[in-house]
């Protein structure tokens, strides 16, 4: 008997050191599940400028690209500004607002447009731009180094609410894959050395909003999706060398509204392994070689969200004021709605208007959890859809922009404000407690172990236990 306990004990421990040497790794825009959960016991619950930080990195320039890690480095994007930069702003609605401020004071729509985009959008020729890439020591915080991967005039204008380094970066533990949209792509080795570069056509973004959608990795294709107002594309290209392996041209939403934000995603399944993307009015899903399998309408116009999968289904967001779908695997053609259904032979559950704008939803034990960017918090059973609750998190939540994430029971929502609204999760909403920063955040943290890489405007930090 002693000796099965020793057995099962010496079980135990390997299983706890091959989960521990497997927990520092977090590849890729929200994890290498695309849904930024974690059964780590050990990741902290609260924090703020003192309390549970592990260490915080000054990060020069703006970027709201998330941090990845491999091999116990953190890898993060950045843009600097040789002079000023239009700073950001919290919220989504200043710039209607402005414009029918503009509008109401009778002025050409010329001046309006003048004027709107003085304030809130930042021009090519108005400024010259530093890209790099930071390599920082998962446990200290300390850069390693740092490259600076381009030089110049942008290829596109932003919205001041946008970076110019929104684009998160992908990790195979070999090398990091940047991928700048209307620019370029670039690989570089763990140590800083570059690999290769591959330049990109510049596209026009509508209303020069600027980019956001990050790359995918699958094998060694490295997977792009440009949704813009000249041609709308997916694009595999080759991580060994850069070559483009195949290029789909795509038609997707009206003339004018053609430009897009959301991230691809790799669906395995029991069926295939497909690309699956949302565009302005649909999503659609290719096969590894660019080949259409199948569309399905209902998406909103201005996409921003990723699409994901848990236990055999695919979650869609099709943004805001659009439709929640779960979608189950084989599906090939048009698989859109018909008016008046809820579901169909592959779509097996949706809810009208839960769509979200910039946040993309978690699921967590059993429940999928859909944060609006004005703080309203909704809950579905991720089987069925039935909607367990809808509630504003707090009076005083503000502006939501990064995606929630989720471990021990709870749920997290990171303002842009920089504070973390901790809630249980569960069919009940209770919120249990805030943890301030006291800075503007936009990008999804890093589960990486027991630590929280949560990156505000300023800072990166490691939030982490201290006892």
């Amino acid at each position: 008997m002693s000796l099965l306990r020793t057995l099962l004990a010496v079980n135990a421990a390997l299983m706890s050191f091959h989960l521990a040497a497997a927990d520092p790794e977090w590849p890729r825009f929200r994890g290498p599940d695309a849904n930024p959960t974690s059964a780590n016991a050990r990741l902290p619950e609260k924090w703020s400028k003192t309390e549970n930080v592990e260490w915080a990195a000054e990060i020069p320039g703006r970027g709201w690209s998330s941090p990845v890690v491999t091999g116990g480095r953190v890898f993060v994007t950045t843009v600097t500004t040789d002079g000023k930069s239009k700073v950001p702003q919290t919220g989504t609605e200043y710039s209607n607002e402005y414009l029918a401020e503009l509008m109401k004071q009778g002025l050409p729509e010329a001046e309006v447009m003048k004027r709107l985009n003085e304030r809130d959008i930042e021009m090519p020729e108005e400024v010259q731009l530093h890209y790099f890439l930071y390599c920082l020591d998962l446990k200290s915080g300390a850069v390693n180094w740092k490259k600076e991967f381009y030089s110049g005039r942008p290829p596109g204008g932003r919205h001041r609410k946008n970076s110019f380094a929104s684009e998160t970066p992908v990790t195979d533990g070999k090398n990091v894959y940047l991928y700048v949209a209307n620019l370029g792509l670039y690989a570089f080795d763990l140590k800083g050395k570059k690999v290769w570069h591959t330049p990109l056509e510049a596209n026009p973004i509508y209303l020069e909003f600027g980019t956001g959608a990050s790359p995918v990795l699958h094998g060694d294709q490295i997977i792009i999706v440009s949704d813009n107002e000249k041609q709308q594309f997916i694009a595999s290209y080759d991580k060994r060398t850069g070559k483009q392996l195949w290029r789909t041209d795509r038609e997707i939403g009206a003339k004018g509204r053609r430009s897009g934000w959301a991230t691809p995603f790799v669906w395995t399944n029991p069926v295939r392994t497909e690309i699956v993307t949302i565009g302005p009015g649909e999503a659609v899903s290719y096969d590894l070689e660019g080949k259409e399998l199948w569309r399905l309408g209902g998406m909103a116009i201005t996409p921003i969200p990723t699409p994901f999968a848990h236990d055999g289904l695919l979650y869609i967001d099709g943004g805001r004021g659009a439709l929640l779908f779960a979608v189950r695997p084989g599906a090939s053609g048009r698989i859109t709605l018909a008016q008046g259904q809820r579901s169909n032979d592959f779509v097996v559950w949706s809810e009208p208007r839960a769509g979200t704008y910039l946040p993309t939803p978690v699921l967590y034990d059993g429940g999928l959890y859909a944060l609006t960017e004005t703080g309203i918090l909704s809950r579905f059973d991720a089987k069925t859809g039935k909607l367990t609750y809808k509630t504003r998190i707090d009076p005083a939540a503000g502006f939501f922009t990064s995606s929630p994430w989720a471990y021990n029971g709870k749920i997290f929502c990171l303002s842009e404000e920089g504070k973390t609204f901790v809630i249980a999760a569960g069919e009940k909403f209770e919120l249990l407690h805030a943890n301030p920063l006291e800075d503007m955040a936009q990008a999804t943290p890093a589960l990486v172990g027991d630590r929280v890489l949560l990156r505000t405007e300023r800072t990166l930090y490691s939030l982490r236990r201290k006892s």
